[in-house]
Formats: structure tokens, C-alpha cells, sequence
């Protein structure tokens, strides 16, 4: 599931094309997909222009020139594609928007995420849910401690729940908790403060080397993209088990916690 540095690597890329042209065509090929009937979809749409593109945890915001909103989260498996109707990716789409005379953005995968329109209010109340985001200005070391000194729950668990953090899921979790020395399943309650001012630093360290980096999905944005997907080569931990630690030499764990995958290295990364 994309997260907060795959998210943002689509908001900065989409946002140097796509802003300002007017939609022309709307395809919806899967209904489930949206909130209000395919005909109703389009009719918000065409003639309107995107003028702003916002993050928001692991969704995107698309701002349209009449206020309206277009929420996208693409959950397990959603990806985005922007090029040509000659350079339309080979697999199955849901959804199609047109810009100007022939840039296409293309919707796929999206058998659990959804693309909804939404008055402005609407949105903010979807997402009034999100906890503040990990590297907005308003996060600091202070109020990161605040939000998991009295919680009591595993590193991980506490890591992906979007109402504490918004925007970190299965991949940078365990990234985190590798940078700061911790396993995924140490118990807050046992932290102490190091451990959180460690574990903040991680959290900042780790993101932001991974959104500089482009994310790790494969799939490039638009043709000639050669910066997605290049967090792929930075992660330590995540989806290298079996594989040597770069830190201790020890071999990474592939385990599974409370229905998720979680990757570690037992040798330098320790319960409290």
C-alpha cells in the first residue's frame, strides 16, 4: 500500500502537469470505485480544472477551480499513471481522467481504494480522523512523545494507526523501528525517553531520505520518470528476510504480527 512517500512523490509529479488544464473526458469502468453514479462523476468534472494537489496522510487531494474536492486513497494494489492515450499502461484501469487535448491520468488497481467527490466540507470531515503528519511543521520531538508515551501497544501497532500518525504504513514502520535499534513488537510502555528521542529521529531520518528518493513503487509515474521507485534500494529491512543486516551481519526476520508482515534484525534491534 503506497504511503506517505509514495503519496507525496505523486502529488509533487502529477502537480507539475496536470494543474490549471481543463478535464475533457471522464471514464469510470468500475462504479464501485466512486461515490455518486458514473454520469454524475463526469458531469462534475468535465470543464473543471485541478488547481491544487494536497497530501493528506496516504491520500490525495485534488482541488477543482469550483471548490470541490476529488479524495483519492488507493489502499492495496492502487497505482497512477499520467501519459497519452498511445502510452496507456497495460493493465486494467477504473478510471480515466483526460486534460487538455490528450494527458491522461489513469486509475488503476483500485479494487479496495476510491476516487470520491466531495464539497470541501465533506472532505475534511473524511479525513478529520488523520493524526497530525510526521513531518508537517507542526510535528516536533515534544508532541511525537506526547502522542505514544501512554500508549500501550507495540512499536508497529502504534506506528501505522493513522489516528496517532498519518501517512506511515507496513514498509517505513519497520524502517523506523530499524533506524532507531527497536523491533517492531517492543512495547511503548517499556519505553524510555531516549527510546522515543530515538525513535522521533528515526522517523524524521527515514521518510524524508525515502520521499527524496521517490518512494518504492515500481511503476513510474509518467514516461521518462526515473525517480520513482528508488526508496526500493534504500530500505534495510523491509522485504529482505532471509538476507544479511548492513548493521550487525545478523539475517532479517520475516515474521508476522498481528496479521501484518514485519521485518527485523535480531541482532541490532532490541525489545525494551
Amino acid at each position: 500500500m503506497p504511503e506517505l512517500p509514495e503519496m507525496e512523490n505523486y502529488k509533487v509529479q502529477l502537480s507539475q502537469h496536470i494543474l490549471d488544464l481543463p478535464i475533457t473526458s471522464v471514464m469510470v469502468n468500475r462504479e464501485k470505485s466512486i461515490n455518486v453514479e458514473g454520469e454524475a462523476f463526469r458531469s462534475e468534472l468535465l470543464g473543471r480544472q485541478v488547481v491544487f494537489v494536497e497530501r493528506r496522510g496516504k491520500h490525495l487531494l485534488f482541488h477543482l477551480d469550483n471548490g470541490r474536492r476529488l479524495l483519492l486513497h488507493l489502499m492495496l494494489g492502487g497505482l497512477l499513471y499520467l501519459g497519452s492515450s498511445d502510452d496507456r499502461p497495460e493493465r486494467n484501469t477504473q478510471i480515466e481522467i483526460t486534460f487538455g487535448s490528450d494527458l491522461v491520468l489513469y486509475f488503476m488497481g483500485l479494487r479496495l481504494g476510491y476516487l470520491h467527490i466531495l464539497s470541501a466540507k465533506e472532505a475534511e470531515e473524511s479525513l478529520s480522523h488523520l493524526g497530525p503528519e510526521p513531518l508537517g511543521r507542526r510535528m516536533n520531538e515534544e508532541r511525537f512523545i506526547s502522542l505514544l508515551q501512554n500508549r500501550r501497544s507495540s512499536l508497529k501497532t502504534a506506528l501505522v494507526n493513522q489516528d496517532i500518525i498519518a501517512g506511515i504504513g507496513n514498509c517505513y514502520a519497520d524502517e523506523i523501528a530499524f533506524a532507531a535499534g527497536l523491533r517492531p513488537s517492543a512495547k511503548l510502555q517499556n519505553f524510555e525517553m531516549g527510546d522515543f528521542s530515538r525513535l522521533y529521529l528515526a522517523m524524521q531520518e527515514v521518510l524524508i531520505k525515502a520521499t527524496e528518493a521517490g518512494g518504492y513503487m515500481e511503476m513510474p509515474v509518467i514516461k521518462g520518470d526515473t525517480l520513482t521507485g528508488g526508496a526500493n534500494d534504500i530500505c534495510e529491512v523491509y522485504d529482505r528476510g532471509g538476507e544479511t543486516c548492513s548493521r550487525c551481519g545478523d539475517q532479517i526476520i520475516k515474521a508476522e504480527m498481528g496479521g501484518r508482515k514485519v521485518f527485523y534484525s535480531p541482532g541490532c534491534q532490541h525489545d525494551r
